[in-house]
């Protein structure tokens, strides 16, 4: 009778639908307390027979689990600074941190569901339905935060900070989407996916607003904090579909994405002065793009395959605006005095059409040898024309109108080829050349020397070639030596310019004829494990980079190298574990970087721009016993680059240091109760700041996981 009994709660064990276990473990969400009795007296009964083993999988398998969390972060300091940095909100967060539930509900039918839900703001669920090798159907919401620190500039000589608010800003994405796959013999693979996508809140801009840093009136500096207020929708179609016929894998995809942005810039000009403004930069555009692209491929010979691809694209867009100065945030237009250029009812349109197509071949003339050359196309046409009544002051607003269009071809060729015919070593060489011309005809605008006419003509060479080994001269020694050389050459002709090049005329954006960059690369990586636990790993590299710019003739200038940049990156990692229960891991990278332009030698408003700094991490992880571990962590930052020559110009370059301090422990209760406590501490430094933005954080996280 007995044996006739468990046979019985097997079968209905095996006859469990999803459903069942998701109620299950949604339960378990205001029941846990009752579970967990259940369990402790389960680790009663197994106690005097114990299996270790059970505390990482054992003989059960558990597909479905619950996570619940509770955390919290404190801050001394500047507070927004830290949630930007540490991507946390100020005080408790928590909830449940992760859910996965799956069963067959059918045959060869399983039923998924997965799910997440943090106070605050960030939460996410999906619940997919799939048959094997035949359909799916996935369901999928999410919504999460990213913190900004929207503070403002600082000025040494006068100690002068200008910080928004305590808190950071926020900016919630968010995405509902619906997915579905079918796959029948004989039929084309077929693929749709629906996606509404969102970005709604603010975060900080860089376009600062002017303030006064002194008595004197003449001393302005862009430092009042601003914000940018976003509010965005997207809504895209895709339908992809792909089938064999014959030799060939072929596929068709189309997509439609339609989207509306509504967005505006609030900055804050002379604060707390008698000429104090607010200037309200509204930003909208309602677009509608639609592409098609299909592909082909196919092995041709035993060594030769063959692919194709080819894109249309082609995108609609309206877009509206208002740059006003008033008294507040978005008011009407008021002529005044002291108002500075703007505009109100900006209306415009703009088309632009897309032609890519691509042709590849790799070839394999012998078993060590491989060859791929590969060509691209692709075609540009686009026009835009746009209408606005521009205000300067209290002067009678005028309207301007402005068009423009232009088009571009580029064509790229490349060329791949590897070789492996030596032994323990590979070699790989690369070459990629560009040609491509284009034209831009412009009219109008509103420019304040008047409407602007312009006839523009452009040609670009870019090429690029690069090369390598990896050696693996003994089997605890991996090296790869590489490196590239890249020109990128941009030639201008201004067949017309109303503007002028003459000096004391206005020289741009048609001032130059000529730009070229080249960039020289060369890197080493060497892998060495003298022991079977012990892991090291070497890396270098160095690369320069120039920019060449020639002006107009009529200016009177000549060519000249207007800057030159200089990078070294060295990083060292080493990996041991001396013992099964313990492993250490570290890291160190050093970057020396350093621009240079010629304005440098005759102005001490601009500088070399120093980028140099260095990361040094630490990772340890210790088995304490069979049912605990500890991890410990370390991370450091420090990049001192900057230089205080805000009294003549701006203050450029980093000077930061940071620390982080993190301790996890894990227990696990039994197999199916695991638990986890974590704390960190981190503490940063900004010189850029004043101080201003320093913070200590300490962050403690705890987490509680049942499967079942």
């Amino acid at each position: 009778m007995k044996k006739k009994s468990r046979g019985k709660i097997k079968r209905g064990l095996r006859a469990a639908t999803l459903p069942q276990h998701c109620l299950v473990g949604a339960a378990l969400l205001v029941s846990f307390g009752v579970a967990r009795a259940a369990e402790e007296k389960e680790e009663a009964e197994e106690a005097a027979e114990p299996d270790l083993s059970i505390f990482e999988g054992g003989t059960n398998t558990f597909n479905n689990w619950v996570e619940f969390s509770l955390g919290g972060m404190l801050i001394d300091g500047n507070v927004s600074q830290a949630q930007q940095s540490r991507r946390l909100p100020e005080g408790a967060f928590g909830g449940v941190s992760d859910f996965h539930c799956q069963s067959l509900v059918a045959t060869n039918t399983t039923l998924t569901v997965d799910g997440r839900g943090i106070y605050d703001h960030d939460y996410n669920l999906s619940v997919a339905l799939a048959r094997e090798e035949t359909w799916f159907l996935r369901l999928h919401f999410e919504n999460y935060r990213t913190w900004y620190d929207a503070d403002g500039g600082y000025y040494p000589p006068g100690n002068l900070w200008y910080p928004l608010a305590g808190d950071a800003v926020g900016l919630d994405r968010g995405e509902i989407s619906i997915e579905g796959g079918l796959s029948l013999k004989k039929w084309p693979a077929l693929n749709f996916k629906y996606s509404h996508l969102t970005r709604d809140g603010q975060k900080g801009s860089t376009v600062w607003g002017q303030t006064h840093t002194s008595l004197i009136p003449s001393i302005t500096r862009g430092l009042n904090a601003s914000l940018y207020d976003i509010d965005e929708t997207r809504d895209i179609f895709e339908l992809n579909a792909k089938q064999k016929i014959k030799t060939f894998d072929v596929g068709l995809g189309l997509r439609y994405e339609t989207g509306d942005l509504d967005n505006a810039r609030y900055i804050s000009q002379y604060p707390g002065e008698p000429t104090a403004v607010k200037v309200t930069d509204r930003e909208g555009t309602s677009y509608d793009q639609f592409n098609v692209h299909a592909f082909a491929e196919s092995w041709l010979k035993k060594n030769l395959f063959f692919s194709t691809g080819y894109l249309f694209s082609n995108l609609d867009s309206d877009y509206s605006g208002s740059r006003i100065y008033g008294t507040d945030f978005d008011v009407s237009y008021a002529p005044n005095a002291l108002n500075g250029a703007g505009y109100y009812d900006l209306d415009g349109g703009g088309q632009k059409q897309e032609h890519v197509a691509n042709i590849n071949l790799m070839y394999n003339p012998s078993k060590t040898f491989t060859v791929v050359p590969s060509i691209r196309v692709q075609q540009e046409d686009w026009d835009a024309s746009s209408g606005a009544f521009q205000t300067l002051g209290n002067n009678v607003p005028g309207f301007v109108a402005s068009n423009s269009d232009g088009e571009a071809l580029d064509v790229r060729e490349r060329l791949d080829v590897r070789y492996t015919g030596i032994t323990n070593c590979v070699l790989y060489a690369q070459g990629e050349w560009t040609q491509g011309e284009g034209s831009l005809d412009e009219s109008g605008g509103m420019y304040l020397g008047g409407p602007i006419q312009r006839a523009s003509e452009d040609s670009r060479f870019f090429q690029k070639y690069s090369a390598g080994v990896r050696l693996y001269p003994a089997r605890s020694v991996h090296l790869d030596v590489g490196g590239y050389y890249k020109d990128n050459s941009y030639d201008y002709d201004h067949d017309f310019d109303s503007t002028g090049n003459a000096a004391g005329g206005n020289r741009y954006p048609a001032f130059l004829v000529m730009q070229n960059f080249e960039t020289y690369d060369g890197y080493t990586r060497l892998t060495f494990r003298p022991l079977p636990n012990l892991s090291l790993v070497t890396r270098y590299e160095y690369q320069l980079s120039t920019i060449h710019t020639q002006p107009d003739a009529v200016s009177g200038l000549g060519e000249v190298e207007s800057s030159e940049m200089t990078s070294h990156i060295i990083a060292q990692n080493v990996s041991w574990a001396p013992w099964s229960r313990i492993y250490f891991q570290a890291g160190f990278n050093y970057v020396l970087s350093e621009t240079e332009t010629p304005t440098s030698d005759y102005t001490q408003a601009i500088l070399d721009a120093q980028n140099n700094y260095w990361v040094l991490n630490f990772n340890s992880g210790l088995v304490l016993d069979d049912k605990t571990d500890l991890n410990l962590g370390y991370t450091y930052y420090r990049a001192d680059n900057y230089t205080d020559n805000s009294t003549v110009g701006l203050p450029l370059g980093s000077g930061a240091e940071e620390h982080g301090i993190t301790a996890t422990v894990v227990r696990r209760l039994s197999e199916r109760v695991r638990v986890s406590v974590r704390y960190g501490y981190y503490h940063s430094e900004d010189e850029l700041y004043g101080g201003n933005n320093d913070y200590d954080a300490h962050v403690l996280y705890s987490s509680l996981q049942y499967r079942f």
